[in-house]
């Protein structure tokens, strides 16, 4: 693995109070321990989330998200991949710099239209949004808040090959998600395959 610094912008879901035993407080740690320049924010409001206040806290991240010539890398889950769509759809300032997105367990519309808490958080037309920079996505085979799939929710109106994790549920804590050894990987090196943790 390579130690080249880089700059991580790790973005949580809904309800997520960055307990410290989720896999983004864990590799956040890891990659903070291994020199790395991260910021992993409390977002305003986690349980009663406002997709315009989320947005301008997203747009000061990626301001200050590495200096130049550093390689910017966002990994969002939940909720938060949601807000990168809408981020990129309104081509939110900082967006074009990143140079790599990792998507995770993007919860589907049909779904966050059921949560008055975040039916705002439905994502714009997907058909024909380009992404600034190279894009994975990658989800549970079994993930409740995607029952559709996440190729046919997201994969195929974005035109991306969705990556699918055996059992792997929502990729949170209550599918047992407190490491995740393959995310680190591919932070470290983009062409890692993710795979379930161990």
């Amino acid at each position: 693995m390579t130690t080249t610094p880089r700059a991580f912008l790790i973005l949580h879901g809904w309800q997520n109070h960055r307990p410290p035993a989720h896999w983004q407080h864990w590799l956040a740690d890891r990659l903070t321990g291994l020199g790395h320049d991260v910021t992993y924010p409390q977002l305003p409001d986690p349980d009663d989330p406002s997709l315009e206040r989320w947005l301008t806290d997203l747009e000061g991240h990626l301001a200050g998200l590495g200096a130049d010539g550093t390689e910017r890398v966002v990994v969002a889950h939940s909720l938060s991949a949601v807000l990168w769509l809408h981020a990129v759809d309104r081509k939110l300032p900082g967006t074009a710099a990143v140079d790599r997105t990792l998507l995770v367990a993007p919860p589907s519309a049909a779904v966050l239209v059921t949560y008055p808490e975040v039916t705002e958080f439905a994502p714009p037309p997907l058909d024909g949004l380009t992404f600034p920079a190279p894009t994975r996505l990658v989800a549970g085979d079994d993930d409740p808040y995607l029952p559709e799939g996440a190729q046919t929710a997201y994969g195929d109106p974005l035109g991306l090959t969705a990556e699918l994790l055996p059992g792997a549920a929502h990729l949170d804590l209550e599918a047992g998600y407190g490491s995740w050894p393959s995310v680190l990987e591919w932070c470290l090196d983009a062409d890692t395959r993710l795979t379930v943790r161990p």
